[in-house]
């Protein structure tokens, strides 16, 4: 039994481990918002996502040959992806959640990574999927779910988006006060690496709806 037991196998236990962890601190995080006041939207769709996450898992373990050859700088980039992974959950701290979590009169959060993206957890998530199965030589694989993983997270993209529309502002953290959504403005405020004055901005989306969209996910 154990000739089916090799190095692909052991990758697939651990990403199954590492994301278990990640799962229970995401549960963790989101009774927190909603104990705070948040709600989740779009809720029917997790499971559409957490399915995906399992069968790319499973498909390495079962689908990858025990014996299939290392390619170690592809090992080493995937292990390289996974600082930022954990810089994206870092820089969302108590918000950071698989689910679609919006909380009234929240601040963007703009620092790390998401100074640049709007969704670097997914971009992280992406070549994730590619990556690791190429690390084993899997070349058909890895095409394969992230084919499929990118039309799961395009879609749920598209969820959150709705949750929050005009939520992202490159290199910049709207900070939005109960008395500027009334007069339907927002305060835009630079880094503090480069802040100078605060920037006001007509803002219609955030008068229509002051929540913040704070998925991150996988």
């Amino acid at each position: 039994m154990l000739d089916f037991i090799g190095t692909p196998q052991l990758a697939a236990f651990l990403v199954l481990l590492q994301r278990g962890v990640e799962e229970l601190y995401s549960a963790y995080n989101t009774r927190g918002l909603i104990a705070a006041g948040a709600r989740e939207a779009s809720s029917a769709y997790y499971p559409v996502v957490a399915a995906t996450h399992l069968t790319w898992i499973a498909s390495l373990g079962f689908l990858v040959p025990s014996e299939a050859p290392i390619i170690w700088p592809l090992l080493g980039y995937y292990l390289a992806l996974q600082v930022v992974r954990y810089w994206v959950i870092a820089s969302l701290g108590r918000f950071w959640t698989h689910r679609i979590i919006t909380l009234p009169e929240a601040p963007i959060i703009a620092r790390g990574p998401y100074r640049y993206l709007h969704h670097p957890n997914y971009a992280v998530t992406i070549v994730e999927t590619l990556v690791l199965p190429l690390a084993f030589g899997a070349l058909a694989l890895g095409l394969i779910m992230t084919a499929l993983w990118w039309t799961v997270l395009d879609y749920k993209m598209k969820l959150e988006d709705e949750a929050h529309p005009g939520s992202w502002v490159p290199g910049l953290r709207r900070v939005a006060q109960p008395s500027d959504l009334k007069r339907g403005r927002c305060v835009l405020r630079e880094p503090q690496s480069r802040q100078r004055r605060p920037r006001v901005l007509p803002c219609p989306p955030c008068s229509s709806l002051p929540f913040l969209q704070l998925s991150s996910s996988n």
